[in-house]
């Protein structure tokens, strides 16, 4: 209830500061209607109203509900003030068909209020429901939330309580929830009964879902079983021959997408079903597309464009009496609106086309930055592995050389050949196979202790056998790796990588120089 009083209170002041005239000011009815209603009771008057309203012909039920709002009614009698709920209600149903929502908006305002001062509290579900319905044709799924869980709260008919369900998957759909959608819809398929007239809606909601969820064979179950449905309301069947429409579209058959939308068309038009009708030529604009006819693309587009301008003018800007079916915008501000957009447009374009060319021109100009400084470094690297093998060869040489000078200085070994040989081919085994060789702590003792011997007569048998010191033998085998690892494709671009880092922190460290020699 505090729920209640709270919203209640925010949208009578939200009403205080609507700068219009009563909407029932100016309700001049035809007199031939009037004669033909005029002997019928309120009661009368209000199922007659329900008829007319239940076979689209708005016109009169909004005339005969009108009567009704307008009767003068005492306060004591109560029964003639919920009639006039029931009228701002319904009314407010017909503009919100129309696309007139803020009409709408205001007749579910008074209707409330009306409610709040008679206190007929089971009547307040159905005025919630239909603001939920309001916010979320504009997409404002959490706040038509709040209403759908209101009116929920304050229904105590099962036949409504359907509609607040499946609005509230509705909602939770737009959020992309789908689990909790699910949810509610099953949940107002397990109270609905085959004939309730809110089926059709409950299916098209679930075939919506699993056509996001992309289970398009459910999709197409859901759509049919809607559609058979759907045939005792025109409404209904327009916005279920548009979803199929827009169903085909996705799995890409256009020409059962066509026979479709047309049919849609056809029942939109009839009944001037504007919303039905936008979203209409816009499947239209995209099938042309995807067959390649550009300009019945582009005329399909800018009608569904000035459709829904339409539609959002009505809502924001429209000032329509109780007897207009559509409401009508000033031109001026229309022009003045489109100048707009069309100037941001033109001005954000600019701007991106700028800021594209800025951008490209930075990027050509770094391509070719790095690739000359990879040349040169590529360059650079290959002179150093030169110089550095040539240095190292130079040194294998000069010891090679002391060694043919003194000749009797390896002569010192005791081993007998087998023994001398037996050795000799463990060290070869661990110089050849073993990475250890490659570590900057390993020694001869190392050496030594990997074949069980010490250094001593490791250092004879290299000396004797080989003609070698120890040093200038274990520089080969680290010499002809470097040039293994040198030759691999990985090593270069590991070498050529932080060459590169080496460079840009070079550069970021000059550009900070340049900066701080920047007067302020």
């Amino acid at each position: 209830m505090k729920t209640s009083s709270i919203i209640t209170l925010t949208l009578f002041f939200l009403l205080l500061n609507v700068n219009s005239q009563d909407i029932n000011s100016d309700f001049s009815p035809n007199s031939e209607i009037l004669e033909k209603f005029t002997k019928l009771s309120q009661q009368q008057l209000l199922d007659t109203a329900h008829y007319y309203s239940r076979n689209l012909i708005n016109d009169t039920a909004l005339i005969l509900y009108n009567l009704i709002i307008n009767t003068p009614a005492k306060d004591a009698d109560i029964e003639q003030q919920k009639r006039k709920v029931n009228a701002y209600n319904s009314s407010a149903c017909i503009h919100e068909q129309m696309c007139d929502y803020r009409t709408a908006y205001e007749l579910l305002i008074k209707a409330l209020l009306l409610c709040e001062k008679i206190e007929y509290e089971s009547y307040k579900s159905n005025i919630y429901n239909n603001f939920g319905n309001i916010y979320q044709t504009f997409n404002k799924y959490d706040i038509a939330k709040s209403y759908y869980l209101t009116a929920l709260n304050l229904c105590d008919d099962s036949t409504k309580m359907v509609a607040i369900l499946s609005n509230l998957g509705a909602a939770e759909l737009g959020v992309e929830r789908f689990d909790s959608a699910l949810f509610f819809f099953n949940k107002s398929l397990q109270i609905s009964k085959s004939d309730n007239k809110f089926i059709t809606y409950i299916m098209n909601n679930i075939a919506a879902l699993y056509s996001k969820t992309k289970q398009y064979d459910s999709t197409y179950h859901y759509l049919k079983l809607s559609l058979d449905e759907s045939i005792k309301l025109k409404n209904n069947e327009a916005l279920v021959l548009s979803n199929l429409g827009s169903f085909f579209i996705e799995i890409q058959k256009n020409d059962s997408a066509l026979h479709y939308i047309n049919l849609s068309n056809a029942i939109a038009k009839e009944n001037n079903f504007l919303d039905i009708l936008s979203y209409n030529y816009y499947f239209l604009s995209k099938i042309e597309e995807s067959k390649g006819n550009i300009k019945n693309a582009l005329d399909n587009y800018k009608t569904y464009v000035n459709l829904k301008d339409s539609i959002f003018n009505a809502q924001k800007f429209g000032e329509i009496t109780q007897l207009q079916r559509l409401y009508e915008v000033t031109k001026t501000n229309q022009q003045i609106e489109q100048l707009i957009i069309e100037q941001q447009v033109k001005e954000r374009t600019i701007y991106y086309q700028r800021i594209i060319w800025i951008g490209t021109l930075v990027i050509l100009m770094s391509v070719c930055a790095t690739l000359f400084v990879i040349l040169f470094q590529n360059k650079k690297l290959k002179r150093s592995y030169t110089v550095l093998f040539e240095k190292n060869r130079e040194i294998i040489d000069l010891q090679e050389n002391k060694h043919e000078k003194n000749p009797d200085k390896y002569n010192k070994c005791v081993f007998t050949d087998n023994l001398q040989k037996e050795l000799l081919q463990k060290i070869l085994s661990v110089m050849e196979h073993d990475s250890i060789i490659y570590s900057p702590e390993f020694s001869i003792d190392k050496l030594a202790e990997t074949v069980q011997s010490n250094q001593k007569y490791v250092s004879q048998i290299i000396n004797s056998a080989l003609k070698k010191n120890f040093r200038s033998f274990l520089n080969g085998y680290r010499i002809r790796e470097a040039q293994r690892l040198f030759s691999e494709p990985d090593i270069k671009n590991l070498l050529l990588n932080i060459l590169l880092i080496r460079l840009d922190l070079s550069l970021k460290a000059l550009s900070e120089m340049l900066l701080e020699r920047v007067p302020v």
